[in-house]
């Protein structure tokens, strides 16, 4: 018996670590540019746990979802793969991301500058990136842990930035009492996420080379934005 169990323990550590290793680099990253005032740890953990839950709630909703869109569309087609992109997987996803970062983190006492958003909505999207990645190692094994480290798991922190961007804006407004402001930067919170997110999961999906061209120039372009808006923002944070 421990013949057999040594190494299966073995193979599931190393599957685990191909799949956390990704997003505790940019974990650690993000927390390192807060830099006017860290976050608790008691928070940050919360976060990543919602952001597990947030992929469980998402998953629920996926299945009956894409059943729908299959229904409605048996050939598949360029609608059907649009439809099942931005509402079948990133509306979804990036709603129940968004539903519970507000639940958890609007009303915390320690939401007190802006930048404080974006570590807050990246926290949330890495958890969930992180169980998704476990899910899709353990499927398909460990030649799919590099392509979802270099693009799945850093896709999921970019969407989170922009949400966290507005998310913060939405909270300074909210100290201002400009309620039509916050209401607006909160849309676009939600909104910016998760038209990202839809367009990522419509150039991958698309079965052509023209969409692989696409996706990779899409790729390209939101990973050097969203490094210099992390910069950005980091240097010009101010409280709320």
């Amino acid at each position: 018996m421990p013949h057999f169990t040594l190494p299966l323990m073995a193979a599931s550590l190393l599957y685990m670590l191909a799949a956390l290793l990704p997003a505790v680099l940019l974990l650690r990253f993000i927390y390192r540019q807060d830099r006017v005032e860290k976050e608790p740890a008691g928070l940050l953990a919360l976060l990543l746990a919602a952001g597990v839950l947030a992929a469980a709630c998402a998953g629920v909703v996926e299945r009956p979802l894409q059943w729908l869109l299959e229904l409605l569309f048996p050939g598949g087609g360029l609608v059907y793969t649009g439809l099942l992109a931005f509402v079948g997987v990133a509306l979804v996803e990036e709603g129940a991301k968004f539903w519970l970062l507000r639940r958890l983190s609007w009303n915390s006492p320690h939401f007190n500058y802006r930048f404080d958003a974006v570590v807050y909505a990246v926290f949330l999207s890495l958890g969930f990136a992180a169980i998704e990645n476990i899910r899709y190692i353990q499927a398909f094994g460990l030649g799919v842990a590099l392509p979802r480290g270099l693009l799945a798991v850093p896709a999921h922190m970019c969407f989170g930035v922009f949400m966290g961007i507005f998310y913060g804006r939405a909270k300074l407004r909210a100290g201002r009492n400009d309620r039509e402001g916050t209401r607006l930067n909160l849309c676009w919170a939600f909104g910016s996420a998760a038209v990202l997110h839809g367009v990522y999961d419509f150039c991958l999906m698309l079965d052509a080379a023209w969409g692989r061209i696409v996706f990779l120039v899409f790729v390209i372009f939101l990973y050097r934005r969203v490094y210099h808006l992390i910069r950005r923002e980091s240097a010009r944070d101010r409280p709320v």
